[in-house]
């Protein structure tokens, strides 16, 4: 399958440009509305496989003069490793990582542009990366036209080899159309494009040939498309279900499916309940080896790089503690998640059995609109 180059993505690019600039004429006097005025305080703790991740995100949106809103988040993960990767080649360990971002919405009529600003950093990684995206309104406020593009580039360096460092650079573009359909349904479909270069590995990770161990060899540039379709329905009496699907497909012949559907019911004038299933398929890479027999170019054992499926099951709760119309609300909110990995072609070295678990996603957080 041949790959998308720089070149051709700059000229899908322009291509997509164009089109939303002759959508951008066609758009109404009604004007667009800007996010809600928001504080949101967060505590998270994923468990599985191993690894365990926790910490607290805060986020904090401000609209000025009707015009421009402003966010701001902060985010941590304090992570405790000792995945299967980590305890059969090296020891468990212990790091944390922080995020920000910082993003500005401006809104014009029925068309709003934001701009953002990103960087994450652990002791042996950072990331920085600059977002734009514009939002357009169009035939009657029926249909909304999403574009938007990501540039970012990590430092990767290496715990206990001070002269180890790399670069890795991304390049994203997105595209999305929403679509009332009825009173009471909306579709949208959304195309996604990425384009990586440089150190695209794991500086830790070790593949296996013939029971050896050997470092990682991976690919330094990768192409990943993903398209996404999601319809939303109103089924009255306060009750509303969706459906998605996602496909996934990239230039190390990596091939993946998501299916996803949920139900949402308000309980009084208070409660809401959401429950979702999740089901993920997906083929191994090219170059993928779980025990090689031969030494080639590019070699890895990363798990997340075979072929595996997962199955997620999640509920959501939330409660409204305090309701002044056309001043403020509050709600408190706990959803939870219990996912299960079953991997087709990676083995447990400790007992030679197909490699699988359990993981659990816990989040609380309180949300106030003002």
């Amino acid at each position: 399958m041949a790959a998308i180059d720089g070149l051709g993505i700059n000229r899908l690019w322009q291509r997509i440009a164009g089109l939303l600039g002759s959508l951008l004429a066609m758009g109404g006097a009604k004007a667009i509305e800007l996010p809600e005025n928001r504080a949101e305080a967060l505590y998270h703790i994923y468990k599985g496989g191993g690894v365990t991740a926790d910490g607290p995100a805060l986020l904090v949106r401000k609209s000025l003069a009707d015009k421009v809103s402003l966010s701001g988040s902060y985010y941590v993960d304090a992570v405790s490793n000792a995945s299967i990767d980590v305890v059969t080649t090296a020891s468990p360990f212990k790091e944390k990582r922080t995020s920000y971002d910082f993003n500005v919405d401006y809104a014009h009529r029925d068309s709003m542009m934001s701009m953002g600003v990103y960087r994450s950093k652990e002791p042996d990684y950072e990331a920085d990366s600059v977002s734009i995206d514009v939002a357009q309104e169009v035939y009657g406020n029926m249909t909304t036209v999403a574009l938007g593009f990501t540039r970012g580039v990590d430092k990767v360096g290496k715990r206990g080899e001070p002269s180890f460092a790399d670069k890795a650079k991304h390049w994203q573009y997105r595209l999305g159309l929403t679509q009332v359909l009825t009173p009471t349904m909306l579709a949208s479909a959304n195309l996604e494009v990425v384009s990586d270069s440089g150190y695209l590995g794991n500086p830790y990770r070790a593949a296996r040939v013939f029971g050896a161990t050997v470092p990682e060899r991976m690919p330094r540039t990768r192409t990943s498309r993903a398209m996404k379709f999601r319809i939303v329905a109103d089924l009255g009496d306060r009750n509303a279900a969706r459906a998605e699907y996602r496909y996934f497909w990239d230039t190390w012949d990596i091939k993946a499916h998501t299916l996803e559907g949920g139900y949402s019911r308000y309980v009084g004038t208070d409660w809401l309940a959401d429950g979702f299933v999740r089901l993920y398929s997906q083929g191994e890479a090219l170059f993928y080896s779980d025990n090689a027999t031969s030494e080639t170019t590019y070699l890895t054992r990363n798990r997340q790089l075979g072929a595996f499926r997962s199955f997620g099951l999640g509920g959501k709760l939330s409660y409204t503690a305090r309701r002044v119309p056309g001043q403020y609300e509050l709600k408190i909110v706990g959803s939870v998640e219990r996912i299960r990995f079953n991997y087709s072609n990676f083995t447990d070295i400790r007992d030679g059995s197909a490699y699988r678990f359990n993981a659990n996603l816990l989040q609380l957080y309180a949300t106030a609109t003002f």
